[in-house]
């Protein structure tokens, strides 16, 4: 299959995937750029293959009986090669575990691998989580006959803040990714483009750790979490609303501070220092840049 007959393949299904799932709560497009390019290429608009890959997530309800009300999320990223090659396929629900996750994730490539080398796949995985998801989550251990007394403590609930540094943040995608996973976990905080670099998010510790590990896997100069906020709430009552009110920032934002230099990559470091003192978190700034801020 040649370079065009790949991206063919691409667009098809993506159209198809478009048709099968009309609402944008089940079928979201994450690029809608790349999807132009890879539009174009194929029409023969460019001649140039995109550099840019197309990335969508379907959501899939549970309609099997032990899994009534749940939703799965399932994320594809296209990689140049496909179909000839699997794209990159997550699925996320909460009521999986990271080690439920992993298996699932390795028997259902080792099943597309099997039986759909060569051919789209898209529907083939979808299809398959419906079958088999029950196998991995686990939603009411007691309906399937696992319920037991435990004498463990419970599990502490954590409130968590990562500041995270990187030695610049200039590509679009990585800055959209940034406004789109923090949006999808739930998360608050801010990023800060430029050189350097700048992310802050907060929220449960499972999302931030999700956030972090989605983040570090992108190509990066040099990225890193300077430092950790952990906060126990295993003492306070009502944790969801004790997660509220330990936030710092109402929301996640991209924060640009009077940007300047010769592409405009530097930030007013005095602007940074003021907008995080007025959150409560001016004492950061030493830890990013070795200096009091004023």
């Amino acid at each position: 299959m040649t370079g065009i007959e790949e991206a063919e393949a691409q667009l098809s299904e993506i159209e198809l995937l478009t048709s099968m799932f009309p609402s944008q709560n089940e079928f979201n497009i994450r690029d809608q750029l790349a999807l132009a390019e890879l539009r174009e290429y194929v029409e023969g608009r460019t001649d140039y293959l995109p550099s840019s890959r197309p990335e969508f997530v379907i959501h899939q309800k549970m309609d099997t009986e032990d899994l009534k009300g749940v939703t799965v999320a399932i994320s594809c990223t296209y990689v140049v090669d496909y179909p000839n090659v699997l794209p990159d396929i997550s699925v996320r629900c909460p009521e999986l575990s990271r080690a439920q996750q992993a298996r699932l994730h390795a028997d259902m490539n080792a099943h597309l691998k099997e039986n759909c080398c060569g051919e789209v796949c898209m529907l083939s995985a979808v299809e398959w989580i419906k079958d088999n998801a029950h196998l991995y989550i686990t939603k009411n251990p007691a309906a399937q006959g696992l319920q037991r007394v435990s004498t463990e403590t419970p599990p502490v609930e954590v409130f968590t803040r990562l500041w995270i540094y990187s030695h610049h943040i200039y590509n679009k995608v990585k800055r959209k990714n940034i406004l789109e996973w923090s949006s999808d976990l739930g998360l608050s905080g801010f990023c800060m483009p430029g050189k350097p670099g700048i992310v802050c998010v907060e929220g449960p510790q499972a999302s931030c750790e999700e956030f972090w590990a989605r983040v570090k896997v992108l190509t990066w100069k040099r990225i890193m979490i300077r430092h950790r906020e952990d906060i126990p709430l295993h003492s306070q009552s009502g944790g969801e609303g004790n997660v509220t009110s330990l936030r710092r920032f109402s929301g996640f934002e991209e924060a640009m501070f009077d940007p300047h230099g010769n592409r405009g990559n530097h930030m007013d470091l005095g602007q940074l220092y003021q907008y995080l003192n007025e959150r409560g978190c001016g004492e950061v700034f030493q830890l990013y840049f070795g200096i009091e801020g004023r």
